[in-house]
């Protein structure tokens, strides 16, 4: 197999809590978020080492992530969703492109939906 194979990590209902949004409430108080992550990596070499030094640490991914909500305080998901975005293809030069979901739990508007969010592909 090639050392350069491509593989998807898939991080699912991350949830933080962040200032994000333009109303009042959303920027008072911090609101409960979740995020999809799909990051496509390089690193065909781990899965026939199956040895972590030759892939990037999901975990990583988690955590800047979480950092990055914490610290923009975005008004809009499609600011935050590029920021989460390019610091995910920061962490490592192996990332390709990740596609970042970031879906309000708890919307503050006046119609009876469960969730909001903005998904977005980033590549390098």
């Amino acid at each position: 197999m090639s050392d350069t194979a491509s593989h998807l990590v898939v991080v699912r209902d991350l949830r933080c809590v962040a200032i994000l949004g333009v109303l009042p409430e959303e920027r008072d108080r911090p609101q409960p978020l979740s995020v999809d992550l799909d990051v496509a990596l390089h690193v065909g070499a781990s899965a026939s080492s199956d040895d972590l030094a030759d892939t990037v640490n999901y975990a990583a991914f988690c955590d800047v992530a979480v950092e990055t909500l914490a610290t923009s305080k975005c008004a809009l998901l499609e600011a935050a969703v590029e920021l989460v975005g390019a610091a995910i293809l920061g962490l490592d030069p192996r990332v390709g492109a990740v596609e970042v979901t970031i879906t309000k739990l708890r919307p503050p508007i006046a119609h009876d939906v469960a969730t909001v969010g903005v998904r977005r592909r980033v590549e390098r």
